[in-house]
């Protein structure tokens, strides 16, 4: 394909989904053609499972729970995400599958050996490895003080409690460290504009030095 495939992972707070729009404005401001979505959702059905998963109240066991996210995943994959990288465009992901990993794996799964695998078979399944993954990370202090500064509804994953979220922030660790070519850490807790210019800076030096930029160069000056 000749997009180019970003995603965005961290914990409650992190930052994540503001600089994801962020980056979106600016790249489209270099007349880059690019597209924002988000997990779980992008579609109709993966938005309606979203609702049920994060709002719905609902105490499905873990390995069903695991398996609502990756049909709201192929659904977002098959329509919205492997089009448009076929037709070239940059796609930014507010979380994917590392927040399965993250959250279901290590989070509410404990780092069960079997939970992981059962999480990398189905990713497997999917077959669709981002070319970069930005993971904002920050103490977890930090990130609840954040948290509880918004004025949306709290979500399911939200309510959970310390040993959780810690859980969460070091299977995310974890995660950077063992997939280092594709997973580059932002430190979160400096100021926005900082955290803005630094995710710029490597998201355009990565397409540069994947070529995305001169190949598309027609397209995007």
């Amino acid at each position: 394909m000749s997009g180019y495939f970003i995603t965005f992972e961290g914990g409650e707070g992190a930052g994540k989904s503001t600089q994801a729009q962020l980056l979106k404005e600016k790249l489209q401001k270099d007349n880059i053609d690019v597209l924002l979505t988000r997990e779980p959702g992008g579609t109709t059905g993966a938005e309606a499972i979203r609702k049920l998963l994060l709002f719905g109240n609902c105490d499905f066991s873990l390995k069903a729970e695991i398996l609502a996210h990756f049909t709201a995943r192929c659904d977002h994959v098959d329509q919205v995400i492997k089009p448009a990288l076929q037709q070239g465009k940059i796609v930014l992901c507010d979380r994917f599958i590392d927040s399965t990993l993250a959250y279901q794996g290590y989070g509410l799964g404990k780092e069960n050996p079997d939970i992981l695998e059962f999480i990398q078979k189905l990713s497997n399944l999917i077959d669709l490895i981002p070319n970069l993954t930005l993971i904002f990370d920050a103490p977890y202090e930090t990130l609840i003080e954040r948290c509880l500064k918004r004025q949306t509804k709290i979500d399911a994953y939200e309510q959970l409690g310390y040993d959780f979220h810690y859980r969460v922030l070091n299977g995310f660790q974890l995660i950077a460290k063992n997939n280092k070519n594709r997973c580059k850490v932002i430190k979160a807790h400096k100021l926005l504009h900082e955290v803005t210019r630094e995710v710029y800076n490597l998201v355009t030096h990565k397409l540069s030095e994947s070529r995305y930029i001169k190949n598309n160069d027609s397209k995007t000056r």
